[in-house]
């Protein structure tokens, strides 16, 4: 399936409910919900927009997210990583394997770009492909250059 050269994704959609799983849970009952903007072609990227309600729970990041804070709050830690307050406006990276504690005081909403990490065998192929079609593509003229005088 290809993709439009340009796809605009609106914030400004319905939200639907995406439960926490119950026994990440730690305090409170947080109510997150979310909605799906873009996927990639290839289904390895996607991008969502996603709230949630005050609590406390910890999630299980199977994918690599980094997230774009776009209203309210959240304390965000690991068990090595003194706890920190992101707000509106802050990016946050959690790679695959990450196991993070969120702290939702009331509110919290955020953008997050989803990527599933391919085997670095595969990645590796996937640049040399590149890095190859690159080189045996030739590259672009170079620009004319301006002399001053004859």
């Amino acid at each position: 399936m290809s993709l439009p050269p340009i796809v605009y994704c609106p914030t400004d959609v319905p939200l639907k409910p995406a439960p926490i799983n119950p026994h990440w849970v730690r305090v409170g009952t947080p109510e997150a919900r979310n909605a799906l903007l873009s996927r990639s072609s290839d289904g390895t990227a996607s991008t969502i927009l996603w709230d949630c309600t005050a609590g406390e729970f910890v999630w299980h990041y199977d994918i690599d997210e980094t997230i774009y804070f776009l209203e309210g709050s959240a304390i965000i830690g690991d068990a090595t990583t003194t706890p920190r307050r992101f707000v509106a406006g802050d990016v946050l990276f959690l790679p695959k394997g990450a196991v993070a504690n969120w702290h939702v005081e009331s509110y919290v909403k955020k953008v997050a770009f989803c990527l599933r990490p391919q085997p670095k065998l595969f990645g590796l192929a996937i640049r040399g492909a590149a890095f190859a079609k690159r080189m045996l593509g030739g590259r672009a003229a170079p620009a004319p250059t301006l002399s001053l005088g004859a």
